[in-house]
């Protein structure tokens, strides 16, 4: 396995807005090759901050400074793919298997490389991490069901090393985890380092044990300042003699923990009483000097090196596509609480229509039996839709979070990703249409003829389809699902309002007919009433006493042609196609996940 070294020269980050804050102040370093690397420092100090930075993970504030990789500058396309990024939260997708979620991570981020090589490689991480026994388990939600903690924060390692990176960033592999557990997660990241990568983790108070596997350390102290950067030997013994030899520092006592001591005696409190600055220290001494030399070293090219550059992505559109196609299918099987109450939900509702207006598509002998069927309709078709708008939030909104993490490794294109969301969800939608269309066409007692009951089904089935990727579009616009809830609503009380069917498109004062046009709720209305009703040419009386033809009272009292509903299937194919075109450009150009 490739292995790659990472030097670093006065890395900053600062906040946007005045006054700056400055939060890293002229650190440098080296990180090397199978030498795995503590980053630790009190809380402030720039852990995490530091080690986005150089993952290129930051997403606000200034960054100044030079970072290379083997000696060159680091170009971030290109370092994406050698590099991986243990986050501290472990995010995945639910409703995937260990092995899945280790299969499309290998296939969407190794260059060059044959399925049947993925899958052994995916076989050796799971060995390499122990997963091996849990293959085929479910990954699960945190605290809900799935995998332990432990269990998950191996995986979250496993995601990285199947794509066999070169450099691996860990967020505090440790936090929230047992002393057991820990220490299995140590032995992972340990049998990591071992294979030649370079390895860093930012860790908090690890114990003795945990301390002890590490090779070096870069500690920092508040304002982001080094304050130690070598080898930490074993038990600790070569950071003790630094900090030792410093005059007033209190030693460590025989079985205390040379990592808390450690972080006690550089913290505020005591270096105020010592009078002494340990960043101003740690500069002016020989550990400091040594590794400026070996830093000059490491960031001057060898002779004949080329340095690493791989554009664009792993695997062409259609891979990436296939591969999140079926894992989203996958989720979408696994997950019957969301994809069959929604079926048994337009089942029920279309049976309650069907009873309630029973036979009364044949039986039309006045206006106001007209307006009840197409009432009904109006308000079955927009509860249901409203019902897959609502329901559609959470789910994008958990697939988002993945979605930034596998974003930010270059696994896929966003077009690949926001076409797998939405093409999933047809055939769970085609199935709600063809429930509803059953229990309500043939219940209701519409002319039976193919042709009539195709358009009928077919602008049900537009409305579904349009209400769930709207729903998509408010979740990927907005950071948070409560927001985009309280959007659906707004929205829906506008489709209601300028649907044309609460006040006709005739009533409609003349500045506000605008609205209408712009509203996709009013083709649906139009489209299924009209596909079922306009061709009728037999009189109803009307509320004045007087008659007029099915056909004729649409026209005046609605404004729903025979020759028009055609179109509006069209219409509403448009707006699918830009509801999602919407949701998509608000994937690939808005983030929320702010770091």
């Amino acid at each position: 396995m490739p292995a790659g070294a990472q030097s670093y020269d006065e890395a900053k980050a600062a906040g946007e807005s005045e006054p700056q804050l400055q939060l890293l102040t002229d650190i440098t370093g080296s990180f090397r090759p199978g030498v795995l690397t503590a980053l630790m420092g009190v809380s402030g100090a720039g852990k995490t901050t530091l080690m986005d930075v150089l993952a290129g993970r930051k997403t606000v504030g200034t960054i100044t400074g030079d970072v290379r990789v083997n000696g060159f500058p680091k170009e971030q396309e290109s370092f994406a793919t050698i590099a991986g990024y243990v986050e501290q939260s472990d995010i995945h997708q639910p409703r995937t298997t260990v092995r899945e979620a280790l299969q499309i991570s290998g296939l969407l981020r190794l260059h060059n490389v044959s399925r049947e090589t993925v899958e052994l490689f995916v076989d050796e991480v799971m060995g390499l991490v122990e997963l091996e026994p849990l293959r085929d388990s479910i990954v699960g939600a945190p605290g809900q069901f799935g995998l332990s903690v432990e269990q998950r924060k191996r995986l979250t390692i496993a995601v990285e090393l199947v794509a066999n990176p070169s450099i691996v960033f860990m967020d505090e592999p440790t936090s929230g985890l047992d002393a057991r557990a820990a220490a299995i997660v140590m032995r992972a990241v340990r049998n990591t380092v071992n294979t030649g990568r370079t390895v860093v983790c930012t860790i908090h108070q690890p114990s003795i044990d945990i301390f002890d596997a590490f090779d070096e350390l870069l500690l920092l102290k508040r304002g982001g300042r080094t304050i130690f950067h070598g080898q930490i030997g074993t038990r600790a013994a070569l950071l003790v003699e630094y900090f030792q030899s410093i005059p007033g520092v209190r030693p460590c006592a025989n079985g205390i923990n040379p990592a808390t001591w450690m972080l006690e005696i550089t913290a505020l409190g005591p270096e105020q009483r010592l009078g002494v600055d340990f960043a101003d220290l740690y500069a002016s001494s020989k550990l400091s000097k040594h590794n400026n030399v070996l830093i000059e070293e490491l960031a001057t090219p060898k002779e004949g090196a080329e340095p690493t550059r791989v554009a664009g992505y792993a695997q062409p559109f259609t891979v990436q596509f296939m591969a999140l196609m079926r894992r989203a299918l996958n989720e979408y099987w696994r997950f019957p609480g969301y994809n069959a109450v929604r079926c048994v939900f337009s089942t029920i509702l279309g049976l309650l229509l069907g009873s309630i207006y029973y036979q009364n598509g044949s039986h039309r002998s006045t206006a106001n039996d007209i307006i009840n069927i197409a009432g009904a309709l109006f308000l079955s078709l927009v509860f249901m839709g409203y019902s897959n708008a609502a329901g559609v939030l959470p789910i994008i909104a958990n697939a988002r979070t993945v979605f930034y993490r596998e974003k930010a490794a270059n696994m896929y294109c966003v077009e690949a990703f926001a076409l797998a969301n939405a093409l999933v969800e047809i055939p769970y939608v085609t199935l709600q249409a063809v429930l509803y269309s059953l229990a309500t066409f043939f219940l209701i007692g519409f002319q039976v003829t193919a042709a009539r009951f195709f358009w009928y089904l077919f602008f049900t089935w537009l409305l579904l389809v349009f209400f769930t990727y709207f729903g998509m579009m408010t979740v990927s616009i907005f950071p948070v699902v409560a927001l985009a809830q309280i959007v659906n609503i707004l929205f829906l009380n506008i489709f209601f309002l300028y649907g044309g069917f609460f006040i006709t498109y005739p009533n409609f004062p003349i500045y506000w007919q605008w609205m209408y046009y712009l509203d996709p709720l009013s083709y649906s209305i139009e489209g299924v009433v009209a596909s079922q009703l306009s061709m009728n040419t037999e009189n109803i009386t009307l509320p004045d006493g007087s008659t007029s033809t099915i056909q004729n009272f649409l026209v005046s009292y609605y404004n729903f042609k025979e020759s028009f509903y055609p179109y509006c299937a069209l219409i509403m194919v448009g707006f699918i196609a830009f509801f999602w075109f919407i949701n998509m450009l608000a994937q690939k150009k808005l983030n929320f996940n702010k770091r």
